[in-house]
């Protein structure tokens, strides 16, 4: 088994009268991170239960003391898997934890759909809050510098969801890959609009796959696809809100001609965006290595930021000119600029941000040293 970085902080968290939450994607393993901290609790009473079961949605959603002290009885710990599927769930947590203060509470959800503000509201002090993605290099970055170099390629083709990268050969990689963007990548967006074909979506997300690094205008997209701005502009939500992509603004403060009115956006997932363009060729056939390099090292920095509980605010940079960082982080008041590059070593910071912002720093993430930033 593969440990999750996040497994003790989790742990660690866990008080009476206080709830903690993992948010992440579908298939990203909270279930098995919750069953890990279920066994290392030993002997103590805990009531385990699955935001799906009709029973658990009748009594966590009641709002009625007595249906909740029942339902509980003398367990110490209440874990909720897929909380976001119990109505109310948040004013019934806020019940629990003011009327059974001996317990402490674990949720887990899947999508972002309103859940944390549903808990977080009620419990303002009372509530922590992790999130758990595909594995990341913290976990599986092989101590064998020379490993690593080998498996680096099928890393940024298949990605790192755990039934993927755990898969022992690459026929079944790409079974397991293909099963989740068929199964699960999309299940929280179609029920939550009640949507039957989820072509529409699919389409939207090949083409953000062919844009990785570059300018998205969502008119464009709004033009392709056939459909309004307001439409692209929703679902784009939906998808960041259940981690299926994440997006960058521009960075810009001292320049006329820094460019920062529309976005750009990652993959959490590199497996799954090559699963979308249908695309599991070698790297020396290929013409999009470095999306696929930028792709990866970003969504890893992000990852490593995340689990390290490193607060940063996260940019990408460009000029009128075309001149361009892949990402600005901005951390206590200083920026340190990351330009993402698989071969190339000897690249400069553009003298336009140099001379707009002194005292930054930048460094070139390439394969030979990705290590050192993404772990």
């Amino acid at each position: 088994m593969i440990s999750r970085y996040i497994a003790q902080q989790v742990i660690d968290s866990l008080r009476p009268s206080k709830v903690v939450g993992v948010f992440g994607p579908r298939r990203s393993g909270k279930t098995v991170l919750m069953n890990f901290i279920k066994e290392k609790a030993g002997n103590k009473n805990i009531l385990m239960v699955h935001g799906e079961n009709l029973d658990v949605i009748e009594a966590l959603s009641s709002q009625r003391t007595g249906t909740l002290k029942r339902f509980i009885g003398k367990n110490e710990y209440l874990f909720v898997d897929e909380a976001q599927k119990v109505p109310k769930i948040g004013v019934n947590l806020k019940l629990i934890v003011d009327t059974i203060p001996d317990v402490s509470i674990l949720v887990t959800g899947s999508s972002s759909f309103d859940l944390r503000n549903k808990i977080g509201e009620p419990l303002v002090g009372r509530s922590q809050y992790f999130y758990l993605y595909p594995f990341s290099l913290l976990e599986v970055g092989n101590t064998d510098y020379i490993k690593q170099k080998e498996i680096l390629e099928e890393q940024l083709i298949y990605g790192f969801y755990p039934q993927v990268y755990t898969a022992e050969t690459i026929k079944q990689k790409r079974i397991e890959l293909e099963a989740i963007r068929d199964g699960y990548l999309l299940r929280d967006i179609l029920e939550l609009d009640n949507l039957k074909d989820s072509l529409f979506i699919f389409n939207l997300l090949r083409l953000i796959a062919f844009q990785i690094g570059q300018d998205v205008s969502y008119s464009e997209l709004a033009s392709n696809l056939n459909v309004n701005k307001k439409t692209v502009m929703r679902y784009l939500e939906l998808l960041e809100k259940s981690y299926v992509i994440f997006s960058h603004q521009g960075f810009s403060r001292n320049l006329r001609k820094e460019y920062s009115k529309s976005p750009r956006y990652y993959f959490w997932d590199n497996g799954i965006r090559n699963s979308l363009i249908s695309n599991y060729n070698g790297l020396n056939l290929r013409d999009d290595v470095g999306k696929l390099w930028e792709n990866f090292c970003i969504t890893e920095r992000t990852k490593y930021l995340k689990y390290k509980q490193i607060s940063a605010n996260k940019f990408f940079w460009r000029t009128y000119e075309k001149k361009e960082i892949d990402l600005i982080e901005e951390r206590g008041g200083q920026l340190h600029a990351f330009e993402c590059k698989y071969s190339k070593k000897n690249v400069k910071a553009p003298k336009d941000f140099i001379n707009s912002y002194p005292g930054s720093d930048f460094s070139v993430i390439n394969k030979e040293n990705y290590i050192d930033y993404l772990t």
